[in-house]
């Protein structure tokens, strides 16, 4: 890929990348020097994104992030834009929403986390209207949002996989939405979905595990993953399929878990309007961002199982983040990053 190199495609591209990086810097200038200002709400922010495009692993660090704050007697609550809506109104998302209405990653964050979850292309109407229906939330997690700097937050987490910061150009002649920093920002902490750490900034690596598997179903039904039905999928073959942004991170977990599959990868967001497997197919395996999108009663008698990827993030991550922010039930304002 272009992104991973500055060979004549990036370079030809640099024209581009000096205007949009241009044009970033003025937006982020006009923060800066009070002609914008950041809405501050009446509880903290924690913003998760990342600095490159495409997915690094936000949604299970947010899923992540809610335990921790959990665990540590926090009340949160999850705002986000929704990625592929029909409309970008902003929507508060039941566990068994449409996913065309609200997304799919919101959906999924509803599902694991049980924390409630408001979409919209304003996310400060959207926290607005979260704290309105939730007036006991005491912390917002708002899902991507890095460069809505409508938004004052508290903290920003920054997540890299293992493509790091690329070439380290701006869009489009690299994968960059902004400049990477060269020293941690202020109020921000690191997590890298990747075996070690990918960029020279601190932070955190995570530990993905995968606990086991469960039929579509029973997943619908909130079941917990099986580890046995794990180890009885290395004896049969099976088709996994993934319409996620690094397919290819998926397929290497499967296989490191010793089941013999044949891979079909799939767009990011795939609507799942036709199914993507043969209609014989007897074991399927989908990632949660797949489930939310299929029906159980259209899979026949094909067995399609679901498989939960969790993050670990350590305790030193967790004791960093929870420094950062008021005690549990404090409401006070944000302060922007």
């Amino acid at each position: 890929m272009a992104w991973r190199a500055r060979g004549a495609l990036a370079r030809a591209l640099t024209p581009l990348a000096v205007l949009f990086g241009a044009l970033a810097a003025a937006r982020r200038a006009a923060y800066a020097l009070g002609w914008r200002v950041p809405q501050t709400l009446a509880v903290p922010v924690i913003v998760v994104g990342n600095l490159v495009v495409g997915g690094a692993g936000k949604t299970p660090t947010v899923i992540a992030v809610v335990a921790a704050l959990r665990r540590r007697g926090h009340v949160p609550g999850i705002v986000s834009r929704g990625y592929g809506r029909r409309d970008q109104a902003v929507m508060a998302v039941r566990p068994d929403a449409n996913p065309a209405d609200c997304g799919d990653e919101p959906l999924l964050l509803a599902r694991r986390t049980g924390s409630p979850v408001v979409v919209g292309a304003d996310r400060v109407a959207a926290v607005r209207e979260l704290l309105r229906r939730h007036p006991d939330v005491d912390v917002i997690v708002s899902d991507d949002g890095l460069q809505h700097l409508a938004l004052a937050r508290q903290v920003q987490v920054l997540v890299f996989d293992e493509r790091g910061a690329g070439n380290g150009w701006l869009l489009p002649a690299g994968p960059l939405r902004e400049p990477l920093p060269a020293t941690l920002p202020p109020r921000s902490l690191v997590v890298y979905n990747a075996t070690r750490a990918t960029t020279a900034l601190p932070g955190t690596v995570a530990q993905r595990t995968l606990d086991g598997v469960v039929l579509l179903r029973d997943w619908w039904a909130g079941l917990a993953p099986s580890p046995a039905a794990l180890q009885a999928l290395r004896d049969r073959p099976v088709l996994a399929v993934a319409g996620v942004a690094q397919p290819q991170r998926f397929f290497d977990m499967l296989i490191r878990h010793g089941l013999q599959i044949e891979p079909i990868p799939l767009a990011d967001h795939y609507d799942y309007v036709t199914l993507p497997w043969p209609a014989g197919a007897a074991d399927v395996v989908v990632t949660e961002k797949d489930a939310v999108k299929l029906d159980a009663l259209r899979t026949g008698a094909t067995r399609v199982w679901v498989a939960p990827l969790d993050f670990t993030l350590g305790a030193a991550f967790e004791a960093a983040l929870l420094d950062l922010l008021p005690l549990p039930g404090s409401r006070h304002g944000n302060t922007t990053a």
